[in-house]
């Protein structure tokens, strides 16, 4: 019986997840979008295939990066899937918390990710998973340039909380009227 290595429980973990997601979208009554409250002006995102050999690449400072989509679904608020490519040595930003969470998938090359408080080494295959509001960055560790697929989601109500944050904060500066 051939041994499974990394990257074969990587795949199959992922398949799992895709899997019970599915399940979960096939027991449920889709509810339609409520546009008027999403912050998004796109319509609701559905069923769809991405050719990788389509996606347009577009340069960055550090390497490229291919927008696969973005825009609200039946169940978010948001989802955004795009590819990064790094150069060599680069970084793609400098370590960051956000409310959104995010799923990477490490298509080719060595990163380093900072997962809680930990930079840790991976490969082509790794899966990194960063959750909310906690510290993360992610660096190209490798020889060579390092590609990874993004995965971010906002829950329902988070971009109108978001939004409200952000419009209290910038009351809260205002000068007050005199």
């Amino acid at each position: 019986m051939p041994r499974l290595t990394r990257r074969d429980f990587a795949v199959a973990s992922l398949t799992l997840v895709v899997a019970f997601a599915l399940l979960g979208a096939t027991t449920f009554t889709p509810v339609k979008p409520k546009l008027e409250l999403t912050p998004s002006k796109n319509p609701a995102l559905t069923s769809a295939a991405f050719d990788w050999e389509k996606l347009a690449v577009k340069p960055t400072k550090v390497g490229a990066v291919r927008k696969v989509c973005q825009g609200p679904t039946p169940t978010l608020d948001e989802l955004e899937i795009h590819i990064t490519t790094l150069n060599k040595g680069e970084a793609a930003h400098a370590p960051h918390a956000h409310a959104d969470e995010e799923l990477l998938i490490v298509k080719e090359g060595t990163v380093e990710a900072l997962v809680n408080g930990e930079w840790l080494k991976l490969g082509a295959g790794s899966i990194i998973f960063q959750a909310s509001c906690i510290d993360h960055a992610i660096r190209n560790a490798g020889e060579t340039p390092a590609t990874y697929h993004v995965i971010k989601w906002n829950s329902p109500g988070m971009l109108k909380q978001l939004a409200e944050a952000k419009a209290a904060a910038k009351a809260a500066e205002a000068p007050a009227a005199k």
